[in-house]
């Protein structure tokens, strides 16, 4: 070709091709597979798909090499060949290109999932890397997409400019009302991936053609901007063991059409879309030149806050600013029989503790959902409820699901927790999902916070959870904790709950750690009921470390005597956790609830001296 991508796409429009994971699983390919490695083991498998794009109108076509990055090849142990498979991957390419379509290199985003915690420099390190190798094999420009992140594609574009001068696509994958998954706007970031030097801006992948449409209308057709769209066949079904993208060639033919009304230049398709889907778009766009105006039109969401069925004043985090705080676990029972957690709930509010909180099946153990009984217990008991969310047993799509109905019935305080694995529970065949961990989920609460669902979507009204997180001060690598709840506090955390303590002086040692944050900490007090608890919590539940003296202390007394003993323990550390805290989280064993309202009740004396010295000053 003598004219290059930029001069014929500023003056016509280029049709592209269309997914490359569809079609090799369509051979037989399975998903399992790096699709990447191909370049090296199955050449002419990857060039006879391109080569079906090509007879069939593509006159873009993209290398095989989106997820050929060292962190994602990591997961194969192809790591070290970054470089071949990438160069490959242009060469493969170019070989069915000819002088009659021009070659995209291919980059995808280097983040797996929630839970890839890789950093924002190794991801640049990653792309340099493979980008450099794609540039010296000489495609006609890099295509970056499948962005979900604003944020990593303005990384991945910075990363592209600093080692190549060829043309650069930048494409996101946003909404139907044109936002991304952290939250940022396609008009505003597509402006800053203008100023950071993308040649073409566009979006890729989503649901399909309609999303994109309503998407691109939001976006002016200013001078000099290049517009590109590769949508999706819309959702795949799982027909017969397979996956099946439903959309029609007929009707990507009139959703191209539609496209290039919207100022789009260069327009293809993404999963599910197939040289029948190309085919029937170059058709329905031959002989058209491109679109150079367009209206306008703004997709206003108003995001205001749900009006909650009841209000909770005073707020739990302005009364621990002013005075001794109690919040109370108790664990949502292993069968249906709830009046238990109803009568201690009502013990409790009656002898002044300030919230109970229930955790979300803890060490893997099936339990009552601790939405439902929180909710019950609100309504019966007014008790302000605290409710554990643990990533274990809920995917993404459960996770904000259970958010959005806690909210709906006006449960707004969450503990975010990581979870237990399901297989030390007492149904080890269950599956720990994990989509998310602790941080991503605290991300994802002040997401809500601010009126967008995890996926970027505007939700038109905005939550008010209040976020407290886990801190284990039992542990001989302290630093590795603080560390933690410092990404957790700068993503957002409102409150701290800890894990139980049982030395006097680790209050000390918390109080030090607290003056490093501007929140406030619930310090964690369990009282024991015997010593055969005493060993058990020390010796098999991870978090949890009791003195060789305390333990010896419960084993001098049996029966009523040891819970005693237990109850006088906790109100020792107790008193010594009140001199530096007003946050105590006092965890009820085996519902046991009436040895935590003693707990309350025998503190107050010390919260009225607090409050008579602060008078005195």
């Amino acid at each position: 070709m003598h004219t290059s991508f930029l001069e014929e796409l500023s003056e016509a429009i280029i049709v592209g091709d269309g997914a490359m994971g569809t079609m090799l699983y369509a051979r037989g390919i399975p998903f399992s597979h790096c699709f990447d490695e191909l370049n090296l083991s199955r050449p002419a498998l990857v060039q006879d798909i391109l080569r079906d794009y090509v007879h069939a109108g593509a006159r873009a076509i993209e290398t095989n090499t989106f997820t050929a990055n060292a962190h994602k090849l990591a997961r194969y142990d192809l790591q070290d060949r970054v470089e071949e498979i990438n160069i490959r991957g242009v060469e493969i390419a170019r070989t069915v290109a000819g002088d009659r379509a021009y070659v995209l290199a291919s980059v995808g985003p280097v983040r797996t999932g929630e839970t890839d915690d890789i950093s924002d420099e190794a991801i640049r390190q990653v792309l340099i890397e493979q980008i450099s190798a794609l540039d010296s094999a000489g495609p006609d420009a890099i295509i970056l997409e499948t962005f979900t992140r604003a944020s990593e594609l303005e990384i991945a574009l910075q990363a592209a400019r600093s080692v190549t001068r060829l043309p650069v696509i930048a494409q996101l994958t946003v909404d139907e009302e044109g936002y991304t998954r952290d939250g940022q706007h396609i008009v505003p970031a597509f402006k800053r991936l203008r100023k950071l030097g993308a040649s073409v801006i566009g979006i890729n992948c989503a649901k399909g053609p309609a999303g994109i449409l309503r998407a691109l209308e939001q976006v002016p057709l200013e001078e000099g901007v290049l517009l590109s769209a590769y949508p999706n066949a819309g959702l795949p079904a799982f027909v017969d063991g397979r996956y099946m993208y439903l959309s029609t060639p007929e009707y990507f033919a009139d959703s191209a059409l539609r496209l290039r009304e919207q100022g789009v230049r260069l327009i293809g398709g993404c999963c599910g879309t197939t040289p029948e889907h190309v085919q029937a778009m170059a058709r329905a766009l031959e002989g058209l030149k491109p679109v150079t105006q367009k209206s306008v039109v703004a997709h206003k969401v108003q995001v205001r806050p749900i009006r909650r069925p009841r209000e909770i004043r005073p707020e739990l985090l302005d009364i621990v600013k002013q005075r001794p705080t109690f919040v109370v676990e108790l664990d949502p029972p292993r069968d249906l029989d709830y009046d238990k957690i109803i009568q201690g709930a009502r013990a409790l509010k009656e002898c002044g503790a300030d919230a109970i909180t229930m955790a979300d099946s803890s060490l893997g153990i099936t339990r009552m959902s601790n939405m439902a009984l929180g909710h019950l217990v609100h309504e019966q008991t007014g008790l302000l409820p605290i409710l554990h969310l643990a990533c274990r047993d809920r995917n993404l799509i459960g996770i904000q699901a259970e958010l959005m109905g806690m909210y709906a019935l006006g449960l707004h305080y969450v503990l975010a927790i990581t979870g237990d694995p399901a297989k030390f529970g007492d149904q080890p065949g269950a599956t720990s999902v994990y989509d998310l961990n602790s941080f991503n989920l605290v991300r994802m609460i002040k997401q809500l916070n601010r009126g967008v669902s995890f996926a970027g979507r505007a939700m038109g009204q905005a939550t008010q959870f209040v976020v407290g997180v886990a801190f284990n001060p039992n542990t001989s690598k302290l630093d590795s904790q603080i560390r933690r709840l410092e990404k957790k506090v700068a993503l957002g955390a409102d409150f701290v709950m800890t894990q139980p303590i049982y030395r006097k002086e680790q209050a000390k040692e918390l109080a030090r750690v607290a003056r490093e944050f501007d929140i406030p900490f619930f310090v964690g007090i369990m009282p024991l009921v015997s010593a055969r608890n005493a060993e058990f919590l020390h010796n098999e539940v991870p978090g949890i470390e009791i003195p060789d003296a305390i333990r010896k202390r419960m084993a001098r007394f049996e029966g009523e005597r040891a819970r005693e003993e237990g109850i006088k323990i906790a109100y020792e550390l107790e008193q010594e956790v009140l001199s530096y805290f007003n946050g105590i989280y006092l965890i009820t064993p085996f519902k046991r609830y009436e040895m935590c309202v003693r707990l309350v009740e025998m503190a107050r004396p010390i919260d009225a001296a607090k409050a008579k010295l602060s008078r005195t000053g």
